[in-house]
């Protein structure tokens, strides 16, 4: 008859993770919440940037006494700015408990712009305009016009 093996008790010990991968947390955390339209300060050089191991712009992360990330992001016109941060406040704090087992010791969002999806989304009167009548971009201002409260 087959012994029963028991199992031996856990023995404490460490992981390391690199800033890489918390930043990859917390870029797919991010980009997958509703109204993230991107993240703020990108180029068409950056997926070139990310090759060669150059931190992102728009995502900034701290290891000293305890983990701090900020957010640097552009959100979709037209959503409750306040509603998707704290959407993606929620979704960065949760997938870095899940995937580490750490808390966030501070997570600080910064909302750099609005864009705009296709043209004919648009209210009528927002944005500059083409001779055409036509919204051509997002003004600085119509994040203050949008009626929410972050600032």
């Amino acid at each position: 008859m087959p012994s029963r093996r028991t199992p031996s008790p856990r023995i404490p010990g460490r992981s390391l993770v690199s800033r890489r991968a918390i930043v990859d947390i917390v870029r797919t955390a991010t980009l997958g919440s509703y109204g993230v339209t991107g993240f703020a300060g990108r180029t068409w050089l950056d997926p070139f940037a990310d090759l060669v191991g150059v931190p992102p712009r728009g995502i900034a992360i701290g290891l000293r006494d305890s983990l701090t990330i900020d957010l640097d992001l552009t959100i979709a016109h037209g959503l409750p700015v306040a509603e998707v941060a704290r959407q993606v406040d929620s979704a960065v704090r949760y997938a870095i408990r899940r995937s580490l087992g750490v808390e966030v010791g501070r997570l600080t969002i910064h909302v750099d712009g609005l864009r705009a999806g296709p043209l004919a989304s648009l209210p009528a009167g927002s944005g500059s305009t083409n001779q055409g009548g036509a919204p051509t971009r997002v003004r600085p201002d119509d994040l203050a016009a949008s009626g929410t409260d972050v600032a």
